[in-house]
């Protein structure tokens, strides 16, 4: 990250030429601008510490790199009005005709050869012989840290399936749920209502069909035994026996 982000004195699209000049560094050594044992160390570096250029490097590569991880903003290539143009006319790009890039006419001067879609053989092997696990961040962020991320406008989809499962009842979030929109929540709250709704729109529509015809059964029931005990009251009857 360029410095101004690290020291949140604001910051513009010139970041991106920071980027790109730590990108080219990479790309030209096979390791970034700055590097430390640790996170904070690291950070120190890109903030103050000195860029160190490998001697291998032509003096036209040297000089963009230096010039594209300026720390001062307005000192940066590609910072003023002329913007990407003043990295495209540099001397390190005089063999290019940008026309043929932007067109793709221009073959790699390198092409791995692979054996397929899956060959990772172009990978250090130190990554490669690693056992692949997973390592979830269990950490819980404090309020200070979640505020660094208001303002952000995408939620991940496994934040939207989270929270078709929340629980009301969990205040332990981790970030970025804390900052999720109050109208996500409030409309992935009402979905389950009127999820809730249905079902129970469903389940009384059932008991009442199920009432009723309990009450039918049961009216059935009365009229099936008052006429067996007026067919069993006729039987018995002085009429049916002859008397009459």
């Amino acid at each position: 990250m360029a410095p101004e982000i690290l020291t949140r004195s604001g910051h513009g699209k010139a970041v991106d030429w920071w980027s790109f000049g730590a990108l080219m560094y990479d790309m030209l050594t096979g390791a970034p601008p700055f590097t430390a044992d640790d996170r904070r160390q690291t950070m120190d570096k890109i903030i103050k510490g000195k860029l160190v250029l490998p001697a291998y490097l032509s003096i036209d590569a040297r000089e963009l790199i230096r010039n594209l991880l300026r720390r001062q903003v307005s000192h940066r290539l590609g910072s003023g009005l002329e913007d990407a143009e003043a990295i495209k006319t540099h001397a390190f790009f005089d063999h290019l005709n940008w026309s043929d890039v932007y067109a793709k006419r221009y073959e790699p001067p390198y092409k791995p050869i692979l054996k397929s879609d899956d060959d990772v053989s172009q990978f250090d092997t130190k990554f490669t012989v690693q056992t692949p696990v997973d390592s979830p961040d269990d950490n819980m962020l404090s309020e200070s840290a979640n505020q660094v991320f208001l303002g952000f406008t995408y939620v991940a989809p496994s934040i939207i399936e989270d929270m078709n499962r929340l629980d009301l009842s969990n205040t332990g979030h981790r970030s970025p749920r804390k900052i999720i929109p109050s109208e996500l929540i409030s409309q992935t709250l009402n979905m389950k209502i009127s999820e809730l709704n249905n079902i129970n729109d469903h389940s009384n529509t059932t008991i009442n069909e199920t009432k009723d015809n309990n009450d039918n059964s049961s009216s059935k029931t009365v009229r099936s035994s008052t006429l067996n005990r007026y067919h069993s009251n006729k039987s018995k009857s002085p009429v049916n026996n002859g008397f009459i």
